[in-house]
């Protein structure tokens, strides 16, 4: 391994680090979530390292705890991943090079806090040959911290004291993520309706609000652009 690609890797871990303060307790809610829910050690785990999408693993354990149809847990999980589809879509000519193993690896890595910190790079700073190696590092240390987090909620379980304010970590990684990344007036409008619609419909079944949120803010966003 050259010692660009060391820089670029460890530059990947270090531009991610931040955003570990939030990961962290969120990934702990949901293992402590995963299990009040119904679903075994084993289950939540192997959740963590598949799926690897914290907020469609934290709705789903509460649409199960909720008793929602598996047609609603379908549609609202697959709505609310879609949104790594524009990533991807966003760095495939960027790695179109690669041979298939990477860009596989890659694919799987790809969350919403490795693609905030992809992003600024590419924003700050001249694209490099060897940037595969910071997205890698980027996804490893999102990785890490994720499982380690989700399996100290897992072992700690019902024993975490429930008046704890842990939940306060989903809204903070969001914002951290979301924020840096609106530069236009098309983006702050689609934000700003899904966060409207989100805490108006906050009361629907199902959590059905966050769909509704979802799907409004990407009209929003789309009649920007088209007006523009």
């Amino acid at each position: 391994m050259s010692r660009a690609v060391k820089q670029e890797f460890w530059a990947g871990v270090r531009a991610l680090a931040p955003l570990l303060v939030g990961v962290a307790p969120f990934g702990m809610i949901y293992g402590v979530l995963a299990l009040a829910n119904g679903l075994t050690p084993a289950a939540a785990l192997a959740m963590s390292s598949i799926l690897f999408a914290g907020s469609a693993q934290f709705l789903f354990c509460q649409l199960v705890g909720v008793g929602a149809p598996a047609t609603v847990m379908v549609a609202e999980v697959g709505l609310l991943n879609l949104r790594h589809a524009l990533y991807s879509a966003a760095l495939a000519p960027r790695l179109a090079h690669l041979p298939r193993r990477w860009k596989l690896l890659l694919a799987y890595l790809l969350t919403d806090e490795a693609f905030a910190a992809i992003s600024h790079r590419e924003a700050e700073s001249q694209p490099s040959p060897d940037r595969h190696w910071f997205y890698l590092g980027a996804g490893l240390a999102l990785w890490g911290g994720w499982q380690l987090s989700t399996a100290v909620g897992v072992l700690l379980g019902a024993r975490l004291p429930a008046d704890w304010p842990l939940d306060f970590a989903l809204p903070l990684t969001f914002i951290a993520i979301v924020v840096p990344l609106i530069r236009s007036r098309a983006m702050l409008l689609a934000a700003g309706v899904a966060g409207s619609v989100a805490l108006l419909a906050a009361g629907l079944p199902f959590k059905l609000g966050l769909l509704a949120a979802a799907l409004a803010g990407m009209a929003a966003g789309w009649w920007a652009v088209d007006k523009a």
